[in-house]
This record gives C-alpha cells, sequence and structure tokens, in this order.
C-alpha cells in the first residue's frame, strides 16, 4: 500500500523551507515532487531599480556561503559589457577569495554531512577548522560572511606580506587536518557504511539530468567551469579536475575532501605568484546596450548570471540560475528506492541553498503566457492580498 508523507516547508531537517512530498510503499520511496516558492524575495526585481555597482551588494545578498561567488558571476558579466580588463593581480585576489570560499563551504558541508549521518565529532572538527578559513577571511575584507572584496574592474583591498604570510601559515595547519579528515571520513566504518550506496546517480543520469558540481562529478563526469570555461586567472593555475565513480553520498564527500587540497595547491600557487601591480581599473557608470551570460563554479556547482544592458546605469535585467535549482531534478532521482530515513541525508549531499534557488519572482498572464513586468510596489500589494487570504481561510478553518 502506498501513502504520501509530507516533509516540510517547516521541518528539523530542513534548515530552509522548501516541501517535499514523498510517496512510500513501507519505508521504500517510490515517488517524490519538490515543491518550491516559500522563499522568494524579488532580488531579480529589485536589481532593476539600483545602479551597476549597488548591484555587487544586492548580488552579495543572494546566499551567504557563495556570497563571493554571486559578486564575482555578476560583476566578470558586467566587465563584459564595459569592455573592462581588471588588471592581473586584482584577478589573482579575486580568484583567492573564490578558492577560500571554496574551502569554507566544503568544510561546513562535511560537517553537516556528519551530523545527518549521526557523527557529530566528524561536525565539531570540520566546524573548528572552518574558523581558520572565516579568520583569513576577515584578515583580507574585514569581513567574515560577506566579504564586499569585489568591484567592476578589480577588487576592492590588496593584499601585504604580512597578510601573505599569515595564510600560507594557516594553510599548513588546513593541510594537516583535512588530511587527518581525509582518512577519518573514508574509512571510519560506520560513516562510511552509512554513505556508501545511498543516494545513488548514475553517470548517464547525472548527465540526462543537467547536474551540476560535485553532485556530478560525484557520478564521474569531470565537469568544471574552471577548466571548461576558463575565467579569472584558471587558465594560469595548475589543478585537477575531482571525480569519484561510486555515484552516492560518499562519493560526493570524496569528491569535496579530494577539492579540499586541489583549493591549498591553488591558493598557495596564486601567493607565491602574486603579480605587481594595481588591483582595479576605473569603471564607467553605464555600460553599452548588449547581453552576456557569466559563468562561475561555486562550491555547489556552476553557477549562471544573464545581464542585459540598456545603455543606462541600471540593468535591464539580470537573471539569476544557482546550482541549487540545477541539482533539483538530479535530487528527485536520488531520492526515489531509497529509504525514508536517507531523505536528509540525500537532500543534504546536494549542499541545497533554498534562498539561492529562489531570488525572484514572474508574474505570468495565464491567457497570453506572456511574463508581466510589474513595478516593486505591485508586488509588495500582491503579496499583502495573498497573505490576507491565507489569514481569512485560516480563521474561516480554524475558528476561535
Amino acid at each position: 500500500m502506498r501513502f504520501q508523507i509530507p516533509i516540510g516547508p517547516q521541518h528539523p531537517a530542513l534548515k530552509e523551507p522548501i516541501g517535499l512530498r514523498i510517496t512510500v510503499e513501507g519505508e521504500i520511496i517510490r515517488d517524490a515532487d519538490i515543491r518550491l516558492g516559500y522563499n522568494h524575495r524579488g532580488i531579480e526585481k529589485l536589481a532593476e531599480q539600483k545602479t551597476w555597482i549597488q548591484n555587487i551588494y544586492l548580488t552579495e545578498r543572494i546566499c551567504g556561503i557563495c556570497s563571493h561567488s554571486h559578486t564575482t558571476c555578476y560583476v566578470q558579466g558586467v566587465e563584459k559589457l564595459m569592455e573592462l580588463q581588471p588588471p592581473k593581480r586584482g584577478l589573482y585576489i579575486r580568484t583567492l577569495v573564490a578558492e577560500l570560499e571554496r574551502v569554507h563551504s566544503h568544510l561546513l558541508w562535511l560537517g553537516v554531512a556528519g551530523h545527518e549521518a549521526g557523527f557529530d565529532s566528524f561536525f565539531m572538527y570540520t566546524w573548528r577548522d572552518r574558523e581558520i578559513v572565516m579568520d583569513i577571511l576577515e584578515r583580507i575584507s574585514g569581513n567574515r560572511v560577506h566579504y564586499g572584496i569585489n568591484t567592476i574592474g578589480g577588487v576592492r583591498r590588496d593584499l601585504d606580506e604580512l597578510q601573505v604570510k599569515y595564510i600560507l601559515d594557516s594553510l599548513e595547519i588546513l593541510r594537516k587536518r583535512s588530511e587527518y579528515y581525509k582518512n577519518l571520513g573514508t574509512t571510519e566504518p560506520s560513516f562510511v557504511a552509512r554513505l556508501a550506496g545511498v543516494g545513488y546517480l548514475s553517470k548517464e543520469d547525472a548527465i540526462a539530468l543537467c547536474a551540476v558540481g560535485p553532485t556530478l562529478r560525484a557520478s564521474g563526469v569531470p565537469m568544471d567551469v574552471r577548466k571548461d570555461d576558463p575565467y579569472a586567472v584558471y587558465d594560469e593555475v595548475p589543478f585537477e579536475v575531482c571525480t569519484a565513480d561510486t555515484c552516492d553520498v560518499l562519493g560526493r564527500a570524496v569528491v569535496r575532501i579530494k577539492e579540499l587540497f586541489q583549493s591549498y595547491n591553488i591558493i598557495e600557487y596564486l601567493l607565491k605568484n602574486l603579480p605587481a601591480g594595481e588591483i582595479a581599473v576605473k569603471a564607467p557608470r553605464r555600460a553599452k546596450p548588449n547581453e552576456v551570460v557569466s559563468r562561475y563554479e561555486a562550491p555547489r556547482g556552476e553557477n549562471i548570471h544573464y545581464i542585459k544592458s540598456n545603455g543606462t546605469d541600471k540593468p535591464e535585467r539580470l537573471k539569476v540560475r544557482a546550482p541549487t535549482l540545477a541539482n533539483y531534478a538530479a535530487t528527485i532521482k536520488m531520492l526515489k528506492n531509497g529509504f525514508i530515513a536517507d531523505v536528509p541525508l540525500i537532500f543534504a549531499a546536494i549542499d541545497p541553498c533554498i534562498c539561492c534557488a529562489e531570488r525572484a519572482v514572474a508574474i505570468v498572464d495565464a491567457r497570453t503566457g506572456q511574463e508581466k513586468v510589474v513595478p516593486m510596489n505591485i508586488l509588495k500589494q500582491i503579496s499583502q492580498k495573498i497573505s490576507a487570504n491565507k489569514e481569512r481561510k485560516r480563521e474561516a478553518e480554524w475558528p476561535l
């Protein structure tokens, strides 16, 4: 006998609001459905009312963990529109912060994976060392979460010799501890047994469902924007694309651990080969009418920003496709034929960020099928009307 279990939008296993409808037969998941739309913030619409510079700070707040990912994807797109070439030193520093953010994100994810698998000691170890990376980022930018390092035409802050030495010294500590995590996370019997075989996604399905990031690479597909379509200075930096062939949650953990060591190597290379010179060039207030697609390999996978200019000091359109949204279809596939108890682990394996995936809402005319452009005050009125209708319905169903 089959029946449906709702998980979310408010649930202890989910840190952000998203709805899962799981069809089960006994303990086995036979079908799954993801319901979105609980977290819209109207960022894409708001971007049309702000200048090119103001939107750097807006896009940085799409996500807390991947804040540099979104600003880099945005500014390198705007730089193409403005035909700017940032100085090499600025690009090196931008890439350095990108890899520090990758280390920070992967350590965070490893801790979450340990927690979801009941291995809380692993969680505490990795989050302790994540603080080392946060301290480095604070030393560079003055901030631990939103670094504010990017600007159009380069970066806002330079590095001195003491900062370079501090980062290299911290890197040695992280390397040694990551070696321990590598051995512990891949050989500890109960942890490995809990991850192995869970959330299976074949190579063929990963490609067909357009999975991205560690989710795709853990199914044996060596696809990485840093190699396939290099940006910043990744075409100058030696590194390997990390993959696994187990196609499960264990493989996704292995890929992220491997990527930690690649990031350490990249950071060391950047610091030891940091060129002299300026860190930014002056940018114009306006961009010529044009459109561009910017790609970036965020810690979770490929991030895409579509930016359209109409010749003014504000974008006509900013469209963001975050990696979490790209991995939703693969998540449905991974959930099928698994156990109910595996749902939090499988869902956590894509490293979901619901805020990233749900940035804005589009109003579509049901009669014509066309998207309607509406000002922010109308969106607020629609939101207030929906809230009032929900409240009236609640009062009718549950009278005091």
